[in-house]
């Protein structure tokens, strides 16, 4: 039973909201205010014409008196497509208030005066009234003096102009009087019904609301807490970088020297171990690196230091310091530079360290074909940009894994268990450097076909910031 009538009462919430303009109800008040006036008129002229129906029963002569006051009554549907239609809330509220006021008094003068059997009905007009218009004592005024205006025309003209003699029998405007009575106080509940039921809303969503509050201080207080423990995060591991690369520069330099002593002593065997250490030793070295330069990015420390370098140039540099690795796989390493490259304003340690991460991975995962860069000047003069595009014919990138490439410790895999940016530390980096200097890195791949890697950076360097916001996830190619 309570699910039906929760249904029913939705259904007819929905009804009602209909008829509601958008600007009112983008005001709170002035939509619950509109429900009020919606729910007045759909379902009041069932209970209003019950006066007029009465007296078609009731009065052995009812003529034109009751069926305009049928009419007037049944007009107050019509009262919500004109909102509907045309907006004006607080016109249609006037009008329809005088509308009423004429049925009213229009009942009153035909059928009684002050004794009219119908008389109850004139409370309802200043309670609907201020249901319509809210707390607004502007517009409390104006309907105080619209009835006011109404009630002395009212004695006015029944006291210059009295009504023709009524023939109903004293019997019937008794039952009449009942029959109001009960109509009227029908009226009366369920508007307080409805009124009850908004104000209860009104507190829910109150409530609600105190709750999400609440919980976006809590949020507020969980990201400061975060933040903190970021900063005190990147500045333990800047610390902790530190001092393990010491010892490993050291790991470096004497197994570098122990090597070439190894070397003048022909010894294959410590050779071999010997470079196992020195490898490895690099390896660590530059993942240690990579977790210092993030965690300065993402602490807003590191900062930049631009010069003028000539594009052609400086690219070309950056593939042909990678040229070895190419060389050793078979791989032909090509570069194709576009026209008016010109100079460009670059941090070039940061361009060199971010690039040549992109390079060095296309070379990795090419086992045949080629790896090809292309630079390309694109834009107008104070925001051009250069286009770096690094392409491969490798194994490619699945694509369950290409959206989430440049995630820290992201490892992309293919069939030999290899993975993208060693540590899971370099394409996260890269990205990192380029945004930070204003620009961004997007990659699109076939699996078994090959990727391309397109790094834009701008000509000029940006305004200075210490953070700036991850680029979108790369998209899959067609």
């Amino acid at each position: 039973m309570t699910t039906a009538v929760a249904h029913a009462t939705n259904l007819l919430d929905r009804f009602i909201d209909w008829f509601i303009p958008a600007e009112v109800k983008a005001e709170r008040e002035k939509r619950q205010q509109a429900r009020m006036f919606l729910i007045s008129h759909c379902c009041g002229p069932f209970l209003g014409n019950v006066v007029p129906g009465a007296l078609f029963f009731l009065d052995p002569t009812p003529g034109w008196p009751t069926l305009m006051l049928a009419v007037s009554i049944t007009s107050f549907w019509v009262y919500p497509f004109l909102l509907k239609w045309f907006g004006r809330y607080n016109l249609w509220t006037f009008v329809s208030v005088q509308n009423l006021h004429f049925c009213i008094l229009e009942s009153c003068y035909y059928y009684g005066g002050v004794t009219s059997p119908t008389l109850p009905w004139v409370l309802t007009i200043p309670l609907l009234a201020f249901f319509y218009l809210g707390h607004s004592p502007k517009l409390r005024k104006y309907a105080l003096a619209q009835f006011g205006l109404n009630f002395a025309l009212f004695v006015a003209l029944y006291h210059f102009a009295p009504p023709p003699a009524d023939d109903t029998p004293r019997e019937a405007l008794q039952g009449l009087g009942i029959v109001s009575t009960l109509a009227c106080a029908g009226y009366v509940t369920m508007m307080a019904l409805y009124y009850r039921r908004i104000l209860q809303s009104g507190v829910e969503l109150e409530a609600e609301m105190r709750g999400h509050m609440a919980t976006a201080a809590q949020l507020r207080r969980a990201t400061a807490e975060a933040e903190r423990a970021g900063a005190a995060k990147a500045e333990f591991v800047a610390s902790m970088s530190h001092e393990l690369r010491t010892p490993l520069n050291a790991v470096i330099g004497y197994s570098q020297m122990l090597l070439e002593d190894a070397a003048d002593e022909d010894d294959q065997e410590a050779i071999a171990d010997l470079e196992k250490i020195h490898k490895a030793g690099h390896h660590l070295l530059r993942l240690v690196n990579e977790v210092l330069d993030l965690s300065k990015i993402e602490a807003g420390k590191m900062e930049l230091v631009p010069e003028d370098v000539a594009v052609g140039e400086f690219i070309q540099a950056i593939v042909d310091h990678q040229r070895p690795k190419a060389d050793a796989k078979g791989v032909p390493l090509l570069v194709e530079l576009g026209p008016a490259l010109g100079t460009a304003r670059w941090d070039g340690q940061r361009v060199r360290q971010a690039l040549g991460q992109v390079v060095d991975n296309a070379i990795k995962f090419t086992e045949a074909g080629q790896v090809k860069v292309r630079v390309a000047r694109r834009g107008g003069r104070g925001s051009d940009s250069v286009v770096i595009e690094v392409h491969d014919t490798g194994i490619g990138i699945a694509p369950d894994m290409l959206p989430n490439l440049f995630e820290k410790f992201t490892v992309a895999r293919d069939a030999s268990t290899s993975k993208y940016g060693d540590t899971g530390l370099g394409l996260s980096l890269s990205l990192a450097l380029c945004n930070l200097m204003g620009g961004t890195i997007t990659a699109v791949s076939q699996l078994g076909k090959g990727s391309v890697f397109t790094v834009t950076l701008p000509a000029a360097p940006p305004a200075k910031r210490k953070r700036r916001p991850r680029a979108e996830a790369p998209e899959l190619a067609a």
